[in-house]
């Protein structure tokens, strides 16, 4: 009885950290260096065709996403980062785009843990479905 006490006071600890954490937006609101697309196991990177129109369109899909937020930048800086809480626990993703020349540079990762699961992939992947539209 105790132990199970104590796995449903850990799980409701863990639930709180993950939602109150502090940012580091240095930390997260970063230059993007990749010039390719790559899938990592931690997040993904897509690199497409870009203007400031496209990524006007891209931050206004992306802010219709679920429980996602900016956290800085602007589209008028040409470099946003945002943070998308996972639905259950509220595990930060976060999502960072810039404008890089004719590019369009995404890079989508996690803060916690070792894997994704491709759900940074997938829900680039459905923004980015939605743009070419």
């Amino acid at each position: 009885m105790y132990f199970l006490l104590f796995l449903v006071i850990l799980g409701v600890s863990g639930m709180i950290w993950f939602r109150v954490a502090p940012t580091d937006v240095d930390r997260w609101h970063v230059s993007i260096k990749d010039a390719e697309s790559a899938d990592h196991i931690f997040g993904v990177t897509r690199v497409i065709e870009g203007s400031s129109a496209k990524l006007e369109a891209f931050n206004a899909s992306f802010l219709s996403e679920p429980r996602t937020e900016p956290l800085a930048g602007t589209v008028q800086d040409g470099h946003i980062t945002y943070v998308t809480r996972s639905k259950f626990w509220g595990f930060p993703d976060y999502t960072t785009v810039q404008l890089v020349d004719d590019q369009l540079r995404i890079f989508a990762r996690l803060r916690f843990g070792r894997s994704d699961l491709d759900v940074n992939r997938a829900r680039i992947d459905r923004v980015l479905s939605i743009l070419k539209g």
